[in-house]
């Protein structure tokens, strides 16, 4: 067991002029198992990389441990695992990794493949294994589920619940749950540290988050209060003070029956009183202004999203009969994946699940091409495929339907943002609006989007389809790389405004919520 130690960690990429950390200090234990999570853009990838000393910094981090990053990059994908694993690790012993892999459930035949022809999971898996086969290794697990099906992220959840000594960033609320015993979260002012899982720090935070809500509008109540308070006193100091010398002093004197300066010793004295008063009032309320300010620093807030969906006079958009997606080999054969068979009825979440490489993402693709082949030239939003999907079986789609298409790879955004929201035909106001609402800040607005994390891309994305008016949206892992606090947001949506939807995501908790059907594929 030792320590990680950061102390006044202060970093800025070079050429920006703001801090993506500043006098930042903790420390965490290296037997724990520690979720790490935050909001898109803040910096957890980053953060991993100071550790692996990347990036040159101000401050001090101190570890007696060596860190190991997943995933680590691969060059030569045409190699065997194996030879990639002799490269990277020399004194790497076989039996140690097999080992591994058999609490990870896979065959050992996987090391003699070479890289390119493994699976999502098969990377993930084999990876993992290998820097879990090091000793004195503190590992730094970057998102291992993305584009990994149901039961890879089972298969993977199961083996890190036996294992400690990591960082794990996820988004997935399941595996915070099960897999982790602290939480590292960077907030917006700090970076802090909590005992327990994500359920532990969520409930924590909300309950946070309201007191120091409810302590804010106390305060602001105060300070208003005070605020008058102070303004009478001193409207009432200003009037006794001018009855000290003058007409008016005099008048008052003679009612009273003494000279005017005997009057003036009384009356200084009460004004003396009333200024001191108004100034208690004062500072009073400058404790309060303090006190407010120290409140809502971190507070997350999330604002509601709208959508606006076309209803089609059809109750059933889309409806496939034995559809089996197939694609030709190198060797000129034939390779079918799974087949299947549903409808989509207004008002619907469908869902597919399966195994990554049984098709989901090509029968997505395969309606999207029905529908464009059935609207033909007339059809307003052309949706361009990078290839036609060959099938068989029979996909019948409602006529003029509108479709707003939300794909998995988001390498083809680049430029600005006003230059997409061109090319798309959306309002660029609306479009930025809901990009903050997602939050994006806005000096995000003025950078390319190439520059943009993996989760600030999936919100363009997002952000896109929601502005387009659309009788199914189809959504292919929208929510890779996307933080908690945005599920949550887009969850909330889906729920209120029940779109017609077809989707392949893997993120359990949110599947559970939005899902309406399921549909299973198997090869």
């Amino acid at each position: 067991m030792s320590l990680i130690s950061v102390n006044h960690l202060t970093f800025h990429y070079e050429g920006s002029s703001d801090n993506i950390f500043e006098d930042v200090s903790f420390q965490i234990d290296t037997d724990w198992k520690l979720g790490f999570t935050a909001r898109n853009g803040r910096g957890k990838t980053t953060f991993l990389k100071l550790l692996m000393g990347e990036y040159e910094y101000r401050g001090t981090i101190s570890c007696s441990e060596n860190f190991d990053y997943f995933p680590f990059e691969i060059i030569d994908k045409e190699k065997t695992f194996l030879e990639i694993i002799e490269e990277l690790y020399p004194e790497y012993e076989l039996w140690k990794i097999c080992r591994e892999l058999s609490l990870l459930q896979t065959e050992e035949e996987i090391l003699y493949r070479p890289f390119y022809t493994l699976s999502n999971g098969e990377q993930t898996k084999a990876m993992l294994a290998v820097l879990f086969s090091q000793e004195s290794r503190f590992l730094l697990i970057d998102e291992p589920t993305n584009h990994l099906d149901i039961k890879g992220r089972e298969s993977i959840r199961e083996y890190l619940k036996q294992k400690k000594g990591f960082i794990l960033v996820s988004h997935d609320r399941n595996i915070l749950d099960e897999c982790v015993d602290h939480i590292l979260v960077i907030n917006k002012m700090n970076i802090e540290v909590y005992k327990g899982n994500f359920s532990v720090w969520w409930e924590e935070k909300k309950r946070r988050d309201n007191w120091e809500q409810e302590e804010n509008e106390r305060l602001k109540r105060d300070i208003k209060r005070l605020k008058e308070s102070a303004r009478i006193k001193e409207e009432w100091a200003d009037n006794i003070e001018s009855r000290k010398i003058g007409k008016k002093a005099s008048e008052e004197a003679k009612r009273k029956g003494a000279t005017t300066k005997g009057r003036r010793a009384y009356i200084g004295e009460k004004t003396r009183r009333m200024e001191k008063r108004r100034k208690n009032l004062e500072n009073r309320e400058e404790r309060a202004i303090e006190e407010k300010s120290g409140l809502l620093k971190n507070l997350e807030t999330t604002e509601d999203l709208k959508l606006f969906p076309l209803r089609h006079y059809k109750d059933v958009l889309v409806s496939l009969s034995d559809v089996c997606i197939y694609y030709e080999q190198p060797d000129g054969k034939q390779k079918n994946l799974g087949m299947v068979s549903f409808d989509i009825r207004n008002g619907e979440c469908v869902v597919l699940h399966g195994k990554n490489g049984c098709g989901k993402s090509s029968i997505l693709k395969a309606v999207i091409q029905a529908a464009e082949e059935k609207a033909g030239v007339d059809h307003g939003q052309s949706i361009s495929l990078a290839e036609p999907i060959h099938y068989t079986g029979t996909i019948t789609t409602a006529g003029g339907l509108k479709i707003s298409y939300v794909p998995q790879d988001t390498s083809h955004l680049r430029g600005s943002l006003s230059d997409y929201a061109e090319e798309y035909h959306l309002n660029l106001s609306s479009f930025l609006m809901l990009l903050r609402k997602l939050d994006l800040e806005r000096k995000q607005f003025e950078k390319n989007m190439e520059e943009y994390s993996g989760g600030q891309k999936k919100k363009v994305l997002i952000a896109r389809s929601l502005c387009e008016q659309a009788h199914l949206y189809i959504w292919d892992e929208s929510l890779n790389f996307i933080d908690v606090f945005s599920r949550i947001q887009i969850e909330e949506l889906l729920m209120k405004y029940r779109p017609t939807m077809l989707l392949v995501e893997h993120d359990k908790a949110f599947v559970e919520k939005v899902g309406s059907k399921i549909i299973e594929i198997r090869r």
